[in-house]
């Protein structure tokens, strides 16, 4: 099969890739770029473990083929926390909530949270968002109180990431 060059930002990284044109975002996030943050779930886009933000749009990258991306910001979980280790509002929220256990879908969770968070969306807005991720471990009530944590916030001193 013909491989194409691809070219991204990931992560605020320059990246330039050859890749099949059959592969998805997923795997050569994953194999290529060492992304590991994003996981491989139900593969068909129902799980939203995978979830990422391309171009500020929470996308699964598992119904994404890599020669889409060329051209686009891409952004994981690696990139949300500081380089110094500082949190994000929506890591702080979900740890504090207790919103997580198993870890599994918890990137994926944070992305939509990240994405829904930039676009100032209502509370509504947010725990709607949640629907598209699927939890065995917490129960989904810690989730949905970071969702209405992060979409009552209204102050400029609660939308701080520091």
């Amino acid at each position: 099969m013909s491989s194409h060059p691809i070219s991204f930002t990931l992560n605020g990284a320059a990246t330039a890739l050859e890749v099949e044109p059959r592969w998805t975002l997923l795997d050569v996030l994953r194999r290529q770029c060492g992304t590991t943050g994003v996981h491989a779930g139900c593969e068909h886009g129902v799980c939203g473990a995978c979830t990422i933000i391309v171009d500020d749009v929470a996308v699964r990258a598992c119904l994404m083929l890599a020669p889409q991306a060329d051209g686009c910001e891409i952004r994981t979980v690696e990139s949300v926390a500081e380089p110094d280790g500082t949190l994000h509002r929506v890591q702080r929220a979900m740890r504090e909530e207790f919103s997580l256990q198993c870890g599994f879908c918890t990137p994926g969770v944070v992305m939509t949270l990240v994405q829904m968070d930039e676009a100032g969306a209502d509370e509504d807005a947010v725990v709607e968002a949640l629907t598209g991720h699927l939890c065995r471990c917490t129960g989904y009530q810690g989730m949905k109180r970071v969702a209405r944590r992060l979409g009552q916030a209204t102050g400029a001193e609660d939308r701080q990431d520091g």
